[in-house]
């Protein structure tokens, strides 16, 4: 005796009533905006992830190296790892300046709660008074450097490239000054 699932008739409707087992969907979560995947605190993440660091540098180490053993003949491979080597120097002198202004607004901030708990009632900066600091301090990082001339020059250049470019072309300019 073989047992088959029994056959329905389609002519006949469905019960109104009727039992159907329902699959469970997989529900697919993100852990950017979940609640059980906890709250993002930076520090915490930097201080979990710091190995990553350590192992970037010595990737850094071995382009360098490889650099170094590179052949002049191979130009396209030199200017290949040229290029890596300069990218990854850029995001660990962006990886430091993060780090430097989180230590900045650490450092607010504990001078805050110092200045709370003294009486004082506390105050914030706005977005455009932090930067105006920002600003402040990486004049002061050039001028220990000796870098803030070069800098300033470079900003001018820049500047006037922009302030040239909203003028209209010469030709425009000198037939407007002809006829009036």
């Amino acid at each position: 005796m073989c047992f088959r699932p029994m056959e329905i008739s389609a002519k006949r409707r469905a019960p109104f009533l009727r039992k159907v087992v329902s699959a469970k969907k997989p529900t697919s979560r993100d852990p950017r905006f979940d609640d059980l995947s906890g709250e993002y605190k930076p520090e915490i993440f930097v201080e979990t992830y710091k190995f990553i660091n350590d192992i970037k540098q010595r990737e850094k180490e071995i382009v360098k190296k490889q650099l170094k053993r590179m052949k002049p003949t191979n130009v396209q491979k030199k200017e290949k790892l040229q290029f890596l080597l300069k990218r990854m120097e850029n995001q660990e002198r962006a990886r430091k300046s993060q780090e430097e202004q989180r230590e900045r607004e650490l450092q607010f901030k504990r001078q805050q709660r110092e200045r709370a708990s003294q009486g004082d009632r506390p105050f914030f900066l706005k977005n455009s008074e932090k930067k105006k600091l920002q600003l402040a301090e990486k004049y002061q990082e050039l001028k220990k450097t000796g870098k803030l001339d070069n800098f300033l020059s470079k900003k001018r250049k820049r500047n006037a490239g922009k302030d040239r470019r909203k003028l209209p072309p010469r030709e425009l300019q000198s037939q407007s000054f002809q006829g009036h």
